[in-house]
């Protein structure tokens, strides 16, 4: 039944996926002056420009899986911004209570869209 619809499919995962990061991106640059001491205290050398260089990443990639062209190596691009950031950003194990439970489902959030960029990859989309 699907097979009738995958480039249909293909368009929306495409978007839904890609739009998440440039939405990211964009929000992370108002939210810089917050997020650079955070990776600071978490050991990153340089949390400026590595900041700006994750928002880069973000908001291009992100766009690029959008609109097409380079899909797989966005994707994978976004999956090694995953692989950074997530243990970075939604650090549970550090965590108790209901700070705990947010960092979790961030932290799962994350491993679901690495999936489906995974699954972005294996479709040559």
């Amino acid at each position: 039944m699907f097979e009738n619809f995958q480039n249909e499919i293909l368009f929306a995962a495409r978007r839904l996926l890609g739009g998440a990061f440039v939405f990211a991106g964009l929000r992370n640059i108002q939210n810089r002056k917050l997020l650079i001491p955070m990776m600071a205290a978490r050991g990153v050398p340089q949390a400026g420009p590595a900041l700006c260089l994750g928002i880069v990443l973000q908001v291009v990639a992100g766009t690029l899986v959008i609109a097409g062209p380079w899909t797989a190596p966005a994707a994978a691009g976004l999956i090694l911004f995953l692989i950074v950031a997530t243990p970075m950003f939604h650090n549970f194990w550090d965590h108790q209570g209901p700070d705990r439970a947010a960092r979790i489902n961030g932290f799962v959030g994350n491993v679901a869209l690495a999936g489906g960029f995974l699954a972005l990859i294996a479709q040559g989309a």
